[in-house]
């Protein structure tokens, strides 16, 4: 029996907890994954180095590979290397950072971690919850804030001229189960038409412009574009799309990280044409970005997006389903027909959990095999 062949799309941590469960099924089914990866992060480390050296930005990239690191020993300590962010080191003499150990050296907690290290996996969405250091600016000076997995992508980009030979080169060396493309080998931008984004003025519409800016903006995303408008996709990507079993869509950030790949034409075309089926995992919680939408609206936002779009099933939480009926009627309107289960962490907080996800998803990726 071949492979089932998987594409999974999106960014950030809700890939990451979309790739961990697959990664649970892989052994069971047999599966082949491949990560399609947004390219429009201009925040935190990913957005400096954008901004410093250009080309595309590493984090959601790094994400998606740790996540799909190896079991060996190994390579468990590189995906907890490529994890770890450098904490901001005080001048000699200078004051500890808040947290911090001895002057001039960061303190290590009991995990061999700095306080800024590795991000949790498995959340319901993408980046608004990262930590400070994932969000230092760009007057943050030298290493603070970068995880190092960002600098070896960068520098693996830089010295191979080519991300999707880059991204193999660090898959190798952590073992990944499975493959990460970007969706575009050219950084794209993201930008939002936003009502109320000023609390003063509700009923205002004005464009709020770049990933991160979006993801937190609290006022009511009323439509999406990316700049360049129609950016070339990845051709490894379009052509796994073509090639797959199964595409899955979410969960993460609707707006910034699972919506961009159906506004590049090339992957929006080869996602309608393609033979596989469709699955569509819905997120646990609204984030600032989708502040008011159901879960009944992040289906009907896919289909704005591509019309032409036909999904055969839609995974949600039996919890933050809430009424099951007006998301079991968005997803009879794509075609598809609802699953329930119970996917969450049991600690209350809105975060996937991999191997509960991993478990719900078994039957349907195994149906009809």
């Amino acid at each position: 029996m071949t492979a089932t062949r998987v594409v999974a799309f999106g960014g950030g941590h809700g890939l990451s907890a979309s790739l961990r469960a697959l990664r649970r099924c892989a052994p069971e089914l047999d599966l082949d994954i491949t990560a399609v990866v947004t390219v429009g992060d201009d925040g935190g480390s990913s957005g400096r180095l954008r901004a410093e050296r250009g080309g595309l930005p590493p984090g959601d990239l790094r994400q998606a590979l740790v996540a799909l690191a190896g079991d060996h020993p190994a390579t468990r300590r590189s995906a907890k290397l490529f994890q770890h962010r450098y904490a901001e080191v005080p001048p000699p003499g200078g004051p500890a950072p808040a947290g911090g150990g001895p002057a001039g050296r960061p303190r290590v907690s009991g995990t061999g971690r700095a306080p800024s290290g590795p991000e949790p996996a498995g959340v319901a969405g993408g980046r608004a919850g990262a930590g400070a250091a994932g969000r230092a600016g760009p007057e943050a000076g030298g290493l603070a804030g970068h995880a190092v997995g960002n600098l070896v992508l960068c520098g693996l980009m830089e010295l191979l001229g080519d991300p999707v030979a880059a991204l193999e080169h660090a898959g190798a060396m952590l073992g990944a189960v499975g493959r990460v493309l970007p969706m575009s080998c050219e950084p794209v931008g993201i930008e939002a038409r936003v009502r109320g984004a000023d609390p003063s003025r509700p009923d205002e519409v004005r464009t709020i412009t770049g990933q991160h800016q979006v993801a937190v903006t609290t006022g009511r995303v009323e439509s999406l574009r990316l700049t360049p408008a129609a950016p070339e996709a990845c051709p490894q990507a379009v052509a796994a799309i073509g090639a797959a079993d199964w595409l899955i869509f979410g969960p993460g950030s609707w707006y910034t990280s699972v919506l961009p790949h159906l506004l590049v034409p090339q992957l929006a075309a080869a996602i309608v044409a393609s033979p596989a089926r469709r699955l569509v995992t819905l997120n646990l919680a609204a984030e600032k970005e989708t502040s008011g939408l159901s879960q009944a609206d992040h289906l009907a936002a896919l289909r704005s997006y591509l019309p032409e779009l036909r999904v055969d099933r839609v995974v949600a939480d039996s919890k933050a389903a809430g009424d099951p009926e007006p998301v079991e009627r968005a997803a009879e309107s794509l075609g598809a027909r609802l699953v329930l289960a119970p996917v969450a962490v049991t600690d209350g907080t809105p975060r996937h959990d991999p191997a509960a996800l991993g478990a719900a998803l078994v039957p349907v990726l195994g149906a009809d095999r």
